[in-house]
């Protein structure tokens, strides 16, 4: 009876929305974990709590025109998706990037739901962006487009309501124009944006958080194999906050990355990531990947990102971004002896990767809880600013340690709970599902 009212609850879902596979694929993920926690819990289906979680409460989509710096007049979309409230107000980024679209977003913030449920923090889920793109404009650019988007935003957000953060292309400058407008708008300072700068309400460790817990994750299925960081090989995609950052906790732990990547090309450097470089390229030059391995001897690059994946490794970390590790890769992996992969992106393994992994019995932490860190020190934040304090980066770096190791421990139990042992996408999925769901039935239809 429970696969029928999921595979119902799917159709009615596919129909009603179609044209949108990235969703598709996130709903299916979840859904398929689900059927034993219906057969062991009638009151949700009575309580129709599948149909309730899977469609959003609200869905915001809005022009945003902007003028560039030679006067001429452009328009994107900007969108927002508030998609559960149960647990607390609804929290998850907001990303510019030209892929946005109502089924990206869509699929992001209902991972965001089960992501924030496992944090243990307040947290509901949603998840905006725009399909602006700000590589290659200028600062007056970004700015006078992120005034625009929020002249907009401003009217669904709150500290108690929705508290966006930075995503792909939205880093401490986006945030800074969004939060100086809102603010100036509403003629209020709270905590409405995390991801602040340190001088109006951030917290220390958030830019490292998704990076830092990425790594915590891992090293707690590690342990489970009675194995670590050290000594190990280790491969990371992407060459942002979450990739630098993974690589920098990867390597304090004894590890050696030999390879990152952007959106052009990865780099293979066999004496290992000299990663003071590599953040001077990216985080202050703004430069491609490839320039990289033209100062460093030895170092190799090549074209198209996917490659990375074929250099030997221990240890995979995907830190780019959706469906970038597809089951050819997986397979590759695993033939070249890797034992652990940890998703410091958002979906970046396709079903077919994710089945060659848990088919392999390869440590797999999915994306929902391996890089929850991000969102749970946002939470942080969000508490920092509540009580106008603001925590020492060792406190901060603590406290999101905890609750990785937390998060791990609650998709390991849950998972031998309902009886797939070691199978961490399962155990996420369920235990993420099983407090909402709880709520829900809480609060009344």
């Amino acid at each position: 009876m429970s696969d029928q009212y999921i595979a119902q609850t799917v159709e009615t879902l596919m129909r009603r929305y179609p044209g949108e596979p990235e969703f598709h694929q996130a709903v299916n993920e979840v859904l398929e974990s689900l059927a034993p926690v219906f057969e062991k819990n009638k009151e949700f289906e009575e309580a129709g709590i599948l149909q309730r979680i899977v469609e959003p409460e609200r869905q915001i989509i809005f022009s945003v025109p902007w003028v560039d710096d030679a006067g001429k007049v452009h328009v994107n979309r900007g969108l927002r998706v508030q998609y559960n409230s149960a647990l607390g107000p609804y929290k998850g980024g907001i990303r510019f990037h030209p892929s946005v679209n109502a089924s990206v977003i869509k699929f992001l913030g209902f991972e965001q739901i089960f992501k924030n449920s496992l944090t243990g923090l307040m947290l509901g889920g949603g998840k905006g962006g725009t399909d602006f793109d700000p590589k290659g404009k200028s600062d007056n650019e970004v700015m006078r487009f992120c005034q625009s988007f929020m002249a907009e935003l401003y009217r669904h957000i709150d500290a108690d309501t929705d508290v966006p953060a930075g995503d792909i292309g939205v880093g401490a400058r986006e945030i800074g124009y969004m939060f100086g407008y809102y603010k100036k708008i509403k003629n209020i300072f709270h905590g409405v944006l995390t991801g602040k700068g340190l001088l109006y309400g951030g917290s220390l460790a958030r830019k490292e958080a998704t990076g830092f817990g990425c790594v915590y994750f891992c090293n707690e299925m590690l342990k489970d194999r009675q194995s670590g960081f050290e000594n190990k090989k280790v491969v990371v995609s992407g060459s942002g906050n979450v990739a630098i950052y993974a690589a920098e906790k990867a390597m304090s732990l004894g590890a050696k990355v030999v390879a990152m990547s952007d959106s052009g090309g990865y780099i293979y450097d066999e004496n290992g990531i000299n990663l003071e470089l590599l953040k001077k390229l990216k985080e202050v030059e703004r430069k491609r990947i490839s320039e990289y391995a033209k100062e460093v001897k030895n170092a190799k690059y090549a074209e198209g990102c996917a490659g990375i994946w074929t250099i030997p490794c221990d240890i995979a970390l995907p830190c780019a971004t959706q469906n970038e590790l597809d089951g050819n890769a997986a397979q590759t992996l695993v033939k070249n002896g890797c034992i652990a992969v940890s998703e410091g992106a958002n979906m970046p393994c396709t079903p077919e990767a994710v089945k060659v992994f848990l088919d392999a019995k390869i440590s797999y932490g999915p994306g929902k809880a391996a890089n929850a860190g991000g969102v749970a020190t946002s939470g942080l934040e969000m508490s920092q600013n509540s009580q106008r304090l603001s925590w020492t980066f060792d406190e901060v770096d603590a406290k999101l340690h905890q609750i990785m190791i937390n998060i791990h421990a609650t998709a390991r139990d849950t998972a031998k709970e309902y009886d797939t042992p070691g199978n961490l996408v399962n155990g996420a999925n369920i235990a993420g599902f099983l407090k909402g769901a709880r709520v829900m039935i809480s609060h009344g239809v």
